[in-house]
């Protein structure tokens, strides 16, 4: 039954949510709550998922997933009424975020623009990602299968994640591997995102510039080769004269 105590919950989630994008979206700072609950597409999608959560939770058939599908139609996030999705959620801008079935969300968790957090193959079970307390995903970033991202780590933008991510880290590339920007994680959900390390890209830009000088060496090599060639003294053979050694 949907009583009054999962009531006082849901109204709690909503509140906290709220207060949420005020503190981690520079553009919400000073505004009201009703401004925010009608103008924040991200709130929107969570308020809306906090409700059709709790009708999935007692049971309740269709409502669920009439609420997500128009959910979806207005804010463009998906979210899978079976979510868990903790305290202080916040979806940055929103357009096309995806939450599969299965996705356990912890508290104080960010998610930018475009992410996905979905499964991978047709199995049932758990299936989705799941993401410790104080994770931060940045824009396009996708989560596939059943992997676990620990607490405070970072997802940089457009990773692919197939893997699990320890506390602590922040990953970056496709495949997500972990990077330390001076000898330390990356700290804070405002990460500078555009300006994280990738110790791969950066390998292979160290491997291309010593292609290029090897071959400006084998360029310089063949070069001075043809002019030694072209300088060497060259005595012309020519036939001699006279008698000949052989007699007659």
């Amino acid at each position: 039954m949907l009583g009054l105590g999962t009531l006082r919950r849901v109204a709690k989630e909503i509140t906290s949510d709220v207060t949420a994008a005020r503190d981690r979206d520079p553009a919400a700072r000073g505004v009201g709550s009703l401004e925010i609950l009608t103008g924040w597409a991200g709130v929107q999608a969570i308020l809306a998922h906090r409700v059709a959560h709790a009708l999935w939770d007692t049971g309740v058939p269709l409502a669920p997933r009439v609420i997500a599908y128009g959910s979806r139609a207005i804010t463009g996030v998906e979210i899978h009424p079976a979510a868990r999705i903790g305290s202080d959620f916040f979806i940055d801008h929103g357009s096309g975020v995806v939450i599969g079935e299965t996705t356990e969300i912890g508290d104080r968790v960010t998610l930018y623009q475009g992410v996905t957090l979905g499964g991978t193959g047709f199995a049932r079970g758990k299936r989705h990602p799941t993401l410790e307390n104080n994770v931060t995903v940045g824009s396009g970033a996708k989560l596939l299968g059943p992997v676990t991202v620990g607490r405070n780590a970072k997802v940089g933008a457009n990773t692919v994640v197939i893997e699990d991510v320890p506390p602590e880290t922040t990953v970056v590339g496709n495949p997500g591997h972990p990077v330390r920007v001076e000898g330390r994680p990356v700290e804070g959900p405002d990460t500078d995102w555009i300006h994280l390390p990738d110790p791969i890209a950066d390998a292979i830009k160290e491997l291309s510039n010593r292609i290029a000088a090897l071959e400006r060496k084998l360029a310089e090599t063949g070069a001075r080769k043809t002019d030694s060639a072209d300088s060497a003294d060259v005595t012309e053979l020519r036939p001699r004269k006279g008698p000949s050694s052989a007699g007659g």
